[in-house]
């Protein structure tokens, strides 16, 4: 049963939740979600959502954006000077995802949104924010953590599945 210290394998399908059902990530092509239940690498609400089930019960729920990656902030839209990127215009492509740092050093990713004549508009909320979530899937495997995993709060790659992946996007994590 999942419960605290519990390592959960799970495979699930990840839309959006509405009219469109975008399609965010799918599992099931053998590479099933791994993670050490209750360590705080996931969402809240998804952990209350899969709380005390079992092997092969199948799950499905909707996670309101404010509950799982927050709503989008208009805050952290920012326009970002142009010289900031140097000469190198090839960086600068709508849609491209860029690793930022602030002035204390701190890494950020940002989307860029716009691209004018002297500033560039980053999106710096996490991709997911402002979505609400539609989970799908079952739970595959459950067994305890090993006295290591609980010392690091994670799983560790000797305990993945057979081809050692686990969710490559993180989604329904941190």
């Amino acid at each position: 049963m999942i419960e605290k210290n519990k390592v959960v394998t799970l495979n699930y399908k990840l839309k959006e939740a509405n009219h469109n059902g975008e399609l965010i990530e799918d599992t099931y092509n053998n590479n099933p979600l791994v993670f050490l239940y209750g360590s705080g690498g996931m969402i809240p609400k998804f952990e209350t959502e899969i709380a005390g089930m079992k092997q092969n019960d199948k799950f499905s729920f909707i996670i309101e954006a404010k509950e799982a990656y927050g709503e989008t902030n208009k805050d952290a839209i920012i326009d970002v000077p142009k010289q900031a990127f140097g000469n190198d215009d090839s960086l600068l492509e709508l849609g491209k995802t860029l690793p930022m740092q602030d002035k204390e050093g701190n890494r950020f990713d940002g989307i860029i949104i716009e691209i004018g004549d002297e500033t560039i508009k980053m999106d710096f909320n996490h991709p997911l924010a402002g979505v609400t979530l539609a989970f799908e899937g079952e739970i595959v495997d459950i067994r305890d953590a090993t006295e290591h995993e609980l010392e690091h709060g994670h799983i560790h790659h000797d305990h993945h599945n057979e081809d050692g992946h686990e969710c490559d996007g993180n989604c329904g994590s941190h």
